[in-house]
């Protein structure tokens, strides 16, 4: 009786670590593109007003503002990516900068070139 009970109590674990796996990958969100403001800014980040998107597991679109998308993915756990015309996905990293204003990027630091920032602008 035992050993039905360790096995039972396996199967609930790996069962419940699936269904956590499967809920995170429903908070994903594929970022389409970018919506700028005309004005000058000494961060390119900072330009970015909103950011159109996809859950590409449920089929929904929706725009969201940066410092909301900030939010969202440093504070519940979300995931926003960038799929490149190679089909690689690059996730996006919080940061803010030093006037604390909230933003997304795609790099730890500017060495390398941003995904994000090579968007299209949407419409």
């Amino acid at each position: 009786m035992g050993e039905n009970t360790y096995f039972t109590a396996l199967s609930f674990v790996l069962i419940l670590y699936y269904l956590l796996i499967k809920a995170k990958e429903e908070m994903a969100v594929r970022i389409l593109c970018i919506k700028t403001d005309a004005g000058l800014h000494e961060n390119p980040y900072i330009a970015i007003d909103s950011l159109e998107w996809v859950n590409e597991r449920i089929n929904v679109k929706g725009m969201t503002e940066r410092a909301k998308l900030y939010d969202w993915i440093k504070n519940s756990e979300g995931e926003a990516y960038i799929i490149d015309q190679y089909g690689n996905k690059t996730t996006l990293i919080p940061a803010v900068c030093p006037k604390g204003n909230k933003y997304v990027k795609t790099v730890k630091d500017e060495s390398e070139k941003d995904q994000l920032l090579a968007l299209p602008e949407s419409a």
